[in-house]
């Protein structure tokens, strides 16, 4: 059986996780086993925060309606009940990219629910 030199695969590979851990700091960067750790952690983190970017940002977007409608005299929970009470139906992204690029649509959105 011939024998077969794996150097272009190793090379390969070696290549790929650097590639991967490009920009991280001190032996992370460049030191195998440590890189190769810190890039499957670094995958793990970034697979969960994908989630979690979903759980901030829809934080941000009550915060911001919030301090909306605290200036229109009403707080968050109040205006949705109303809303509710209405029957208009906007979710919160939209209600809060009204509140923050529109506010005078804002006031009359507040307006209508009151």
């Amino acid at each position: 059986m011939p024998r077969v030199k794996r150097g272009v695969a190793h090379l390969k590979k070696r290549k790929s996780l650097h590639k991967r851990v490009k920009g991280f700091q001190g032996g992370r960067k460049n030191l195998l086993k440590v890189a190769k750790v810190a890039s499957i952690k670094a995958g793990a983190h970034a697979y969960r925060d994908r989630r979690v970017k979903k759980r901030t940002m829809r934080s941000l977007w009550l915060v911001r309606l919030n301090a909306a409608l605290r200036e229109q005299g009403l707080s968050y929970s109040k205006f949705s009940g109303l809303l509710k009470a209405k029957g208009i139906i906007l979710n919160r992204k939209v209600m809060s990219d009204i509140a923050k690029d529109h506010p005078t649509l804002f006031t009359e959105l507040v307006n209508t629910t009151k």
